[in-house]
């Protein structure tokens, strides 16, 4: 069993993807977070790591401020609600670790694109890419 503290951040990015995911379709938080990071474990009680639930928490809590940031950086007639909920989610975790952690830009952008590689497809992951990459680009300027 993988110590809490030991876990790497690229798994519990995945936890915090899917836990957002399971947010979509009306569950707590707590439940969301548990689930995803005890879904493929023998011991279930274990403590969820603080990584994992502030990015959860942080991005439910600005959903709305991630969004309009996103839609900032869409092309013309394009809104958030147009998006898939993989790449709407995927967004918001990049733009939100992005913006509050110490987590370098670029490793930021390049979780998500490997995450949207994971969930997704290969044209989804340049979605990201790119956009992830414009806004970056911005809040460097």
């Amino acid at each position: 069993m993988t110590s809490p503290l030991l876990e790497s951040r690229r798994e519990l990015r995945k936890c915090a993807f899917q836990a957002l995911m399971s947010l979509e379709f009306d569950t707590d938080m707590e439940t969301a977070c548990r689930f995803a990071y005890t879904h493929n474990r023998e011991d279930e009680d274990v403590q969820i790591p603080a990584f994992l639930l502030n990015l959860v928490s942080g991005v439910q809590a600005q959903k709305d401020e991630l969004d309009k940031q996103i839609n900032q950086h869409l092309k013309s007639g394009w809104t958030v609600e147009r998006l898939t909920l993989v790449e709407k989610n995927l967004l918001r975790l990049g733009i939100f670790e992005i913006t509050s952690f110490d987590t370098p830009q670029l490793v930021a952008v390049n979780e998500a694109i490997e995450l949207a590689k994971n969930f997704s497809d290969q044209k989804s992951a340049r979605f990201i890419n790119g956009l992830l990459s414009q806004f970056v680009t911005e809040e460097n300027e």
